[in-house]
């Protein structure tokens, strides 16, 4: 474990921690915030950082990077369910 791997997930904690309650509010509220394309091409982008953060051997960053893409997911879920 680096110094490194800690910075990043603790960044990723906290970009996960701002994504909750968009997410919350999404199911809740039942409308489209964010267009598909924000959407999809964040969630792909994230699930590619997370991959890299894997081959760098950064196993904490991977896991807060792969919590953040899960919620990503989430929303371009919720651009594609709700109109």
């Amino acid at each position: 474990m680096t110094w490194q791997d800690l910075t990043l997930m603790t960044l990723n904690i906290f970009f996960g921690y701002a994504l909750i309650p968009q997410v919350y509010y999404g199911f809740k509220t039942k409308k489209k915030h964010i267009t598909l394309q924000t959407a999809l091409i964040t969630t792909l982008a994230l699930y590619i950082q997370t991959f890299v953060f894997f081959t760098l051997q950064l196993t904490l960053t991977t896991i807060a990077s792969s919590t953040i893409a899960f919620l990503w997911t989430l929303l371009l879920i919720q651009t594609i369910i709700y109109k």
